[in-house]
């Protein structure tokens, strides 16, 4: 059934667990996460972005994505996820994401709030939830190099940011990066307490594929609510192709779906989000 991100983030806030958001670009991740979620009878959320379309066109794809959230047995939520622009949101909305992401965190703290603030004012009315991003999450590179120029959320501005903006989530930089982790991962813990005790509103975190069970139950035990997982799914689905290079095609993409469904149940399980979806 097709949900509010809104009213999971919360209960995922409440109840100290979080929402998984995994990315999906294709018909195996797409499916392979839904068979989890169904299993498991947990709540998610599925997601698209610009770095993907090259690979899927998103304008069809969403058909696909929405059918299935509203067949589902289980509440998913479909999302947008880094929007860059107000045109790319726009466009993810009229193609049935009833979630989105504005991302403006590469801006100053000005910028930052009047964009976000623009986006809240747009889709609010339309019943639309915006998350936002306050510091910067860095992209995949070398995780020493990434560090070196991160820009931290602080958290003395987080209250003015969620109170200015009134965006229903927040994601928090706090060493985390998308993509691939060149070393283990150092992440600033009292930088979640710190902005969960600033400001209402769920806390999000990206880039969680390579970040270690116990610093995600960590995370989620400071206040995370929803936990961003791409790479993890990717690595699963070449994990399968590579061992099986002997099978046709059509066996291959069985394979897939299940890979992507077996990580997908593990970080359902791992998130506390196992038979959640009655709350």
């Amino acid at each position: 059934m097709l949900a509010d991100i809104r009213y999971w983030e919360n209960k995922a806030k409440e109840g100290k667990f979080a929402i998984p958001h995994f990315n999906v670009w294709n018909a195996e991740m797409l499916m392979g996460v839904i068979d989890a979620a169904e299993e498991a009878q947990a709540p998610i959320i599925i997601s698209f972005g610009t770095g993907f379309v090259g690979n899927t066109s998103f304008e069809d794809f969403s058909n696909m994505m929405v059918s299935m959230a509203k067949q589902a047995s289980v509440p998913v939520i479909c999302h947008w996820d880094h929007g860059r622009s107000m045109e790319i949101i726009q466009n993810a909305y009229n193609h049935g994401m009833n979630s989105v992401m504005r991302d403006a965190s590469a801006l100053s703290f000005e910028e930052n709030i009047q964009e976000i603030k623009a986006a809240v004012d747009y889709f609010h009315p339309l019943g639309i939830p915006v998350e936002a991003e306050l510091g910067h999450v860095g992209n995949e590179t070398i995780y020493e190099e990434a560090l070196s120029e991160y820009k931290y959320t602080d958290p003395a501005q987080a209250a003015e940011f969620v109170q200015r903006t009134g965006c229903d989530s927040l994601a928090v930089a706090i060493g985390n990066v998308h993509g691939v982790y060149s070393s283990e991962p150092k992440l600033d813990f009292d930088v979640i307490k710190a902005c969960r005790d600033a400001v209402d509103v769920p806390l999000v975190l990206h880039g969680a594929s390579g970040i270690g069970d116990e610093d995600i139950r960590k995370c989620i035990s400071l206040g995370i609510a929803k936990i961003n997982i791409h790479t993890e799914l990717c690595q699963a689905a070449m994990e399968a192709i590579s061992k099986n290079t002997d099978k046709s095609f059509l066996e291959l993409e069985r394979l897939v779906r299940q890979a992507i469904k077996e990580r997908a149940l593990y970080k359902i399980r791992l998130f506390g989000d196992e038979n959640k979806a009655s709350l």
